[in-house]
């Protein structure tokens, strides 16, 4: 087997190729980005024509996946944490479809919010939808899982979620990769419509079926080689034959565990990386031990499970306070927790002490970057206006909201910004303006301007274009250069559509359209448009060695 140094997000990518992938789908969204980055720049991918273009948003990308699987290849979904509540409507529906060909929904969450707005745990949507879920240990793991979830996707016809976090997606590891990669599947017309379709009848059966499913995917995560129980390394017991502790570590937590005791951990262990979770096994362990740790990343979601089932005074994790309940995980804060429960210091010394040395470097806009001429001149107007009022989004653009810009007032999720603003004219707001990023209002604004359209509501609206989805590494826009064909086809004025360049030199331009755009009492747009700096340093370098070439 070929061995390779991969991300987490590089080891998921290609498993999923080796395991006979037909397409990927996706919005970028950190942490997930590098996966369809990783198939749109391999080789097997374009020998093999995978379908590997960025989809528009979230719930597209589901769709689209869920049309390649009923014709019966292999498809796999990428996104943030999130991005799943965008796609939540086809995702939860899947599980009343099912699957033809093998599904997997690859979710990568962000404990710490390193890049989001809340730390939201993915593993409840798969309880939710009532599909199994997959969270791997390790990036062996997370590659080697590709193949066993697609292949366990078409066993049970249902779709497989695969949960990983920020340090699993980002972190390298040294994997083992298959010599021999599986063939693609053949397309075939298996895919029954009386599952497909969702009238209320079909509904009601299939969720039937589903529930049922329920014990054997449980009697599964019992029987799978990613649940695993490892002996205790010490004998030591009480005289009721009890360990003093037993842990029950998921996903990337096992890790940290196992990081704690580099001579063997002298307590069992029972390493959980595929849901629903398997009770019968959590209640051994549990019968077995005078105290049990729950080491999980994101929120307590075994925990709370186990509190259903065992005795709750013996329980420690989350919900009791001895592991924190916010942020991310790491193997010094579980060498704490175990401090507080065996009550003796750990012989392992910190690895995760902050260093003192690094001076601390908050985001800020780039030097020449569009945006920046944006704000300067938004504020610039809005200073000659009682109470202004600027609804955000989600983007570089957000950044506005920090020293020196201080322009924004809001900022919820992905397109927000455009139906707040509204609401907030609806409401007798005057002056009501929305900036939203090229990418973002092609993911989930252009609804939101329909509805002010239609009611020609008294918002500005600023898309800022800089040519390129900026925050996540410089993908392309699904709106390049179609913006304002868009807002004609919504129903906007050519009148109240404006394009400006976002320079120094042609502020009083852009001021002017500002000033006039707000000061007519309806539905507008302003385009500023400019290339985003790092995309155009990058495409300048890119044709410097075209041309030597």
């Amino acid at each position: 087997m070929e061995k390779k140094l991969l991300l987490g997000d590089e080891a998921i990518a290609l498993g999923a190729l080796h395991a006979g992938l037909s397409g990927v789908y996706a919005y970028p969204g950190t942490p997930s980005t590098e996966i369809t980055e990783f198939i749109q720049g391999n080789a097997l991918a374009r020998e093999r024509g995978v379908h590997s273009r960025w989809s528009t948003n979230e719930k597209t990308a589901m769709e689209a996946a869920l049309g390649m699987s009923f014709m019966g290849k292999r498809a796999m979904v990428c996104m943030k944490h999130v991005g799943l509540n965008v796609c939540a409507d086809p995702f939860v529906n899947s599980g009343m479809t099912g699957v033809n060909g093998g599904v997997v929904v690859l979710v990568a969450d962000d404990p710490s919010m390193h890049s989001s707005q809340d730390e939201q745990d993915s593993r409840f949507y798969g309880k939710f939808a009532l599909i199994p879920t997959f969270e791997p240990s390790s990036q062996q793991e997370a590659y080697d899982m590709m193949a066993v979830a697609f292949d366990y996707s078409e066993r049970v016809k249902l779709p497989v979620l695969m949960r990983v976090t920020t340090r699993m997606a980002h972190s390298r590891a040294v994997v083992a990769c298959a010599d021999v990669p599986r063939q693609q599947n053949e397309l075939n017309y298996n895919a029954e419509a009386r599952n497909w379709v969702l009238l209320p009848a079909n509904a009601r059966r299939r969720n039937d079926v589903v529930t049922a499913q329920q014990a054997e995917l449980e009697e599964d995560a019992a029987k799978s080689p990613y649940n695993s129980y490892e002996e205790a390394k010490s004998k030591w017991m009480y005289p009721s034959g009890k360990h003093p502790l037993s842990i029950i570590a998921s996903g990337i937590g096992y890790n940290y565990v196992k990081e704690c005791f580099p001579e063997g951990c002298p307590h069992p262990i029972l390493k959980i990386s595929q849901y629903p979770l398997p009770k019968e096994r959590v209640r051994r362990l549990i019968a077995e031990a005078e105290q049990v740790l729950i080491v999980e990343e994101g929120q307590p979601f075994i925990e709370d499970i186990i509190r259903g089932v065992a005795d709750m005074t013996k329980l420690h994790g989350k919900l009791d306070g001895t592991l924190p309940r916010t942020g991310e995980l790491n193997p010094d804060v579980v060498n704490d927790a175990l401090e507080k429960i065996v009550n003796s210091k750990l012989s392992n010394s910190k690895c995760y002490d902050p260093c003192a040395d690094v001076a601390p470097r908050p985001p800020a806009l780039c030097q020449g970057c569009g945006h920046r001429d944006v704000y300067t001149a938004l504020n610039e107007v809005l200073r000659e206006y009682d109470n202004p009022r600027v609804f955000g989004d989600i983007g570089c653009y957000t950044l506005g909201f920090l020293p020196p810009f201080h322009a924004i007032h809001s900022c919820v999720d992905m397109g927000a910004s455009i139906t707040m603003a509204k609401g907030a004219a609806d409401a007798g707001q005057w002056p009501a303006v929305a900036i939203i990023g090229d990418s973002t209002f092609t993911h989930s604004g252009m609804t939101g301007l329909l509805d002010a359209i239609n009611e020609n509501a008294d918002i500005t609206v600023i898309i800022s274009d800089n040519l390129t989805t900026g925050m996540t590494g410089g993908q392309d826009s699904a709106g390049t250069n179609k913006f304002e064909a868009i807002c004609r086809g919504l129903g906007l004025s050519d009148e109240h559509l404006k394009v400006v360049v976002p320079l120094p030199k042609n502020m009083a331009e852009i001021t002017q359209a500002i000033r006039d755009e707000i000061n007519y009492h309806g539905t507008s747009v302003i385009i500023p448009r400019r290339e985003c700096m790092q995309t155009l340093q990058r495409h300048l370098k890119q044709k410097k060695a075209q041309a030597k070439s």
